[in-house]
């Protein structure tokens, strides 16, 4: 996809390496995109907040406030989406950042290939996503138990209370309720729902499949469950009773 058909999406970087941010600022603008580069946290917040941006990138320390205390700031209020970059095997910044809403996660050190490509499939999401906001709707197979799935939110609710899910774990549930018992490859379910190939060593999925859990589970949703079948995928399938 060639940025410029979107009419030129609109970056916000906050990284307070001076090396880097120059880096992926020129980088970036080079690829077609407009870039607002911004070195301290709490200054970033505040621009986030008050201008239209299409993606965030940010890194998680940060001088005046940290990644994740932005992203928090920014889920109360704003879907826009978030992409984190933090060092390489910090495991717990990882799934911190995906509990507290992060989209995607990009550990350093990275290539610029790999960012675009990462920029360029939450653009086209999101522009799927625009195109149609239909009201809330049953799938096949809900009753008055099920979950409502709220394709204008990207959330879904059991009983009146929501899940709080984000756009990316909401089309993961989407596209597994819509093919249950079915088993789907990882390799799926990153080109079809994260809209990226898959790597090996990729642990997005496996934090978003995670959250959906959580979040299935705190909202009192038992009925059905999120399954991992060792070497193929994820399966959504109806809980086993209890012997």
């Amino acid at each position: 996809m060639n940025p410029e058909t979107i009419h030129l999406p609109n970056i916000l970087v906050i990284e307070d390496d001076p090396v880097l941010g120059a880096y992926v600022h020129e980088q970036l603008g080079r690829c077609g995109f407009q870039v607002t580069w911004q070195q301290n946290g709490s200054q970033g917040l505040v621009q986030a907040q008050s201008q239209p941006f299409d993606v965030v990138l940010m890194d998680i320390l940060l001088p005046g406030m940290s990644g994740l205390e932005i992203l928090t700031h920014l889920r109360r209020s704003h879907s826009l989406p978030v992409i984190l970059m933090s060092a390489l095997g910090a495991e717990t910044d990882r799934i911190t950042g995906f509990r507290n809403g992060a989209d995607d996660y990009l550990p350093k050190p990275f290539s610029m290939a790999e960012l675009r490509v990462r920029i360029e499939a939450i653009l086209r999401r999101v522009a799927l996503e625009r195109r149609h906001a239909p009201a809330p709707v049953k799938l096949p197979g809900q009753g008055s138990r099920e979950l409502v799935f709220d394709e204008a939110l990207y959330d879904v609710s059991f009983e009146q209370r929501r899940g709080d899910l984000t756009r990316s774990e909401y089309r993961l549930l989407e596209t597994l309720w819509r093919n249950p018992e079915d088993v789907l490859s990882k390799p799926f379910l990153y080109q079809h729902v994260l809209q990226r190939g898959y790597a090996q060593h990729d642990r997005s999925l496996d934090m978003h499949i995670s959250q959906i859990r959580r979040k299935l589970k705190g909202i009192g949703y038992l009925e059905r469950q999120v399954q991992t079948v060792w070497g193929k995928g994820y399966v959504l399938t109806a809980a086993q009773a209890d012997d």
